[in-house]
């Protein structure tokens, strides 16, 4: 490796992990201090607080680690412009992409790093954060919310999709419930409009009952009941701690599910996994992308407007690939793109942004 890229590698590796310390540190602030009454009120322990903090160390790492990316090369090729040292190598006959290769391969070992981690600590992480909230909140009383669209692979090979349940009364509403055999094939379906959890016993109300062949045609007349009891294995409770949660799922676990799911028919809930499962392969990429955007800038700095400047820039480019990523992500799951498009959206056009203005550079 050159001393020039030793020196240019070493400042930014610097700015990256100050910025994540930094950033982590005011993180568990402000939240301690937004929660501070609950913690008082529910007496929680400083080993469990700090157990509950240790937990989202990884998720935020994977959210900051682009603006850290953005802020470190800003910062550190926008003062070696200031002093004019930028001016320096290019007299000296180096390239735009000579002097910036270091921090580009530097961005994708982080996109690469980010991406091991959110597959494989965060979602554990995620399940464990949870866990330590409700430890946390025990013995406090506290209303729960009505959960909509929710999805659940339980027992006996059974799908469940329900629009609505409502866990104060144990009721769901929008109740599709698919039976599959052991080949994944589809052998039976029950839609209902309502139904009720009491003296573990399920009770559905205007059900309609589906049996299918080895083909996956219906066989013979739809079966409909004004109310029907059925002995489920799963309970509210199971709706409540085993729903499925795309954040919860490593990569594998979520195209184990699409492939479970695929045979249902449920195309808005596939739809919606699938947005989620693309995107945890594209938001590593966030890291070295927004590196590549912060190049033209940082060289374009003069004088005195570097610290400030690198800050103010970090912060809106960081605003603005939040705002493209949410509604690409917004139009996948609608429908109105696919759902690689929605979640390679924002990449794309910061992408292509970002090399326009590096070619622009003299």
């Amino acid at each position: 490796m050159r001393i020039l890229d030793r020196y240019i590698l070493k400042s930014t590796v610097k700015l990256f992990f100050g910025c994540l310390l930094v950033f982590l540190f005011l993180y568990v602030i402000i939240d301690a201090f937004t929660h501070l009454d609950e913690i008082i009120k529910n007496r929680t322990g400083l080993q469990l607080l700090g157990q509950y903090y240790l937990s989202f160390f990884p998720m935020i790492f994977v959210q900051i680690s682009p603006v850290a990316c953005l802020l470190a090369t800003l910062y550190t090729f926008g003062k070696l412009n200031r002093n004019n040292e930028i001016i320096a190598m290019r007299a000296s006959g180096l390239s735009i992409f000579q002097i910036t290769k270091t921090i580009i391969i530097f961005g994708i070992l982080v996109s690469l790093f980010v991406f091991l981690v959110n597959d494989k600590i965060a979602p554990q992480s995620s399940a464990r954060t949870e866990k330590i909230k409700a430890m946390m909140e025990s013995g406090r009383s506290k209303k729960q919310d009505i959960i909509n669209n929710l999805s659940l692979y339980g027992l006996r090979n059974r799908l469940f999709f329900i629009k609505k349940f409502d866990p104060a009364t144990t009721t769901i509403e929008g109740i599709t419930i698919l039976e599959h055999d052991s080949q994944q094939n589809i052998i039976r379906k029950l839609v209902a409009n309502k139904g009720l959890y009491k003296d573990g016993f399920w009770t559905f109300m205007k059900s309609i009952t589906y049996n299918f062949d080895e083909n996956g045609q219906i066989k013979g007349e739809p079966q409909y009941l004004e109310e029907e009891m059925m002995i489920i294995p799963e309970t509210p409770l199971d709706f409540l701690t085993q729903r499925q949660r795309p954040d919860f799922m490593t990569i594998a676990e979520l195209e184990d599910y699409i492939c479970k799911l695929s045979k249902s028919g449920a195309k808005t809930a596939i739809r919606n996994i699938r947005v989620d499962l693309y995107q945890k392969y594209t938001l590593p990429l966030t890291s070295a992308i927004i590196i590549l955007l912060g190049i033209p800038f940082a060289l374009s700095m003069r004088k005195r407007a570097t610290g400030m400047a690198s800050i103010g820039l970090s912060l809106m480019g960081g605003f603005l690939y939040y705002v493209l990523s949410a509604v690409g992500i917004a139009l996948g799951k609608s429908g109105i793109v696919s759902p690689l498009f929605a979640t390679s959206l924002s990449h794309l056009l910061v992408l292509t942004t970002s090399l326009y203005l590096i070619s622009k550079l003299p």
